[in-house]
This record gives structure tokens, C-alpha cells and sequence, in this order.
């Protein structure tokens, strides 16, 4: 059954959302622990009234973290933080649907990806998810007037804990940035480490000054 298609998105083809919608149901059965968080969120609503800007694959995978960040309560908006590992079915799936904002396109161009994002922190996001830190970046750099409503995030590569890294070392981060190393959800769930870097620290000062000595930059 499809959800009314009027929330922002850009999909390549909502008229592959049929076949998303199987494939993101056949990854789901794959995520057991995923589906258990999911059945308690729902109940519990955690995230009621929060708005969350994702920059991650798209993928089947992400679109369960992505439906089960909805049915905790949150308002989500998805961007494509690899346009090679989008799949467009999958994309289309989250907004036809499921009724969340999705903007990816496979093998979209650069314009497209910034426009993308652009289009997720339109959404004033309080909690950020990203994969690169390029969410957290453009926070910092052409959007600031929206860092003030930022309570934290998420970051799961080395690249974007290392510009993290720096961007703390330059006076702070937006809110407090959990730092995701394993596989984790898109993954079997299997080995996934957190790690606080909270705003104005000591540790976050002497992550910058390291990143500095590698020569690792803070923007994109």
C-alpha cells in the first residue's frame, strides 16, 4: 500500500518502490536485532518530535535504521552519502511507502549530492547521521545559523572522525558526536564500538591536534 508522495524527495523512479519495498522486507529479516529495537521503539517513542538528517548509503539496509528511526518518533530525512551505492529501488521504497524524505540518486553528480544534503538540513535537523561527516561540515561552514538547534550526531568512518577531529580542535563540534566503528548496523550488527566525543573537551583539542600533525583537513 503507498503513502501520499507530497514530502520533499528525489528519487530516480518511484515506480520502482514495489520492488524496494521486497527487498528492504527480505534485508529486514536478515536484521533480527534491528527488527527487536524497532518493535520496542515503536511502543516507547524515544525520538518523538525529532528531527534526524541522515547521509548514509542507501541501501535496503538503510532503509530499515531509516523506517525504524520513524516508528521511534522522529521526523527523518535521508540523503546518499556514496551516489555509486544507492539503490534506486530502495529509495524509491522510503518514499512511496513508506513516507520518508529520500533524496539519492545512483550515480548522481556532484551539484546533485550537495543539493541533497542542502535539502535534508533544510529540514533543521536536531540529530545528525553521517557517513563522511559532510553533514556536519556544511554545518559548520555555509549553514552555522542552524548549528544552534544540533544536539548531537553520529559519524562511522575514519575520514569523518577525522575531520571531526579537526573541526573540534577549531572550537567545537555540533553537540555531542558518536563516533561508530565496526559494522554496526549495515552490517550483522556484529563488534560495534561507540565512542563519545563531546562538545569542548580536552580529548576533542588533542584529536585536532594529532589530526593537524597527520596534515588531515577539517573541510570537505
Amino acid at each position: 500500500m503507498s503513502v501520499a508522495t507530497t514530502i520533499a524527495s528525489d528519487v530516480t523512479d518511484p515506480g520502482l518502490a514495489e520492488a524496494g519495498a521486497r527487498r528492504i522486507a527480505w534485508a529486514g529479516r536478515e536484521m533480527p536485532v534491528l527488527a527487536e529495537i524497532r518493535a520496542r521503539v515503536a511502543k516507547e517513542q524515544p525520538f518523538k518530535g525529532l528531527r534526524i538528517a541522515a547521509c548514509l548509503h542507501v541501501t535496503t539496509e538503510t532503509a530499515n535504521l531509516a523506517m525504524t528511526l520513524r516508528d521511534a518518533g522522529a521526523e527523518v530525512a535521508l540523503c546518499a552519502s556514496n551516489p555509486l551505492s544507492t539503490q534506486d529501488e530502495a529509495a524509491a521504497a522510503l518514499v512511496v511507502k513508506e513516507g520518508i524524505s529520500t533524496f539519492a540518486r545512483k550515480g548522481e553528480d556532484r551539484d546533485t549530492y550537495y543539493r541533497h544534503i542542502a535539502a535534508v538540513l533544510a529540514t533543521r535537523p536536531q540529530i545528525t547521521m553521517d557517513d563522511g561527516a559532510d553533514v556536519v561540515t556544511l554545518l559548520h561552514t555555509t549553514r552555522k545559523e542552524l548549528l544552534k538547534d544540533v544536539k548531537g550526531g553520529t559519524e562511522e568512518t575514519t575520514t569523518g572522525v577525522s575531520r571531526l577531529g579537526a573541526w573540534a580542535a577549531e572550537g567545537g563540534v555540533a553537540g555531542e558526536q558518536m563516533v561508530l566503528e565496526g559494522d554496526g548496523v549495515g552490517g550483522q550488527g556484529r563488534g560495534a564500538v561507540v565512542h563519545e566525543m563531546p562538545r569542548g573537551t580536552g580529548c576533542e583539542a588533542r584529536a585536532g591536534e594529532r589530526n593537524r600533525r597527520r596534515g588531515i583537513p577539517g573541510g570537505a
